[in-house]
């Protein structure tokens, strides 16, 4: 079952709150804008994964925590954090 974007917005903070060991109350949201990613991974595969490259419909979440921005991509489907760390990491 996929979920919505608001769900997807959620359940990024949830994630980021876990990863610096904050609490969601002083995550802040960014931004959050419809994009077309070039591939399934939504421009964000982690190392070795394989993707289907097509154009894939999502959005783009940008959270704010302590002053630094941290991007997730989502779709119906899926979340990912993008470069955190230098890497990627399907949630």
């Amino acid at each position: 079952m996929g979920f919505t974007k608001e769900e997807a917005i959620e359940r990024a903070r949830q994630d980021l709150a876990a990863r610096i060991a904050t609490s969601e109350a002083a995550i802040r949201e960014e931004s959050v804008e419809d994009v077309d990613f070039p591939d399934m991974a939504l421009g964000a595969g982690a190392e070795d994964e394989m993707s289907g490259q097509m154009i894939t419909p999502g959005w783009r979440i940008r959270l704010n925590a302590d002053g630094k921005i941290f991007e997730y991509r989502a779709n119906r489907n899926q979340l990912r954090i993008f470069n955190y760390h230098g890497a990627n990491y399907r949630i």
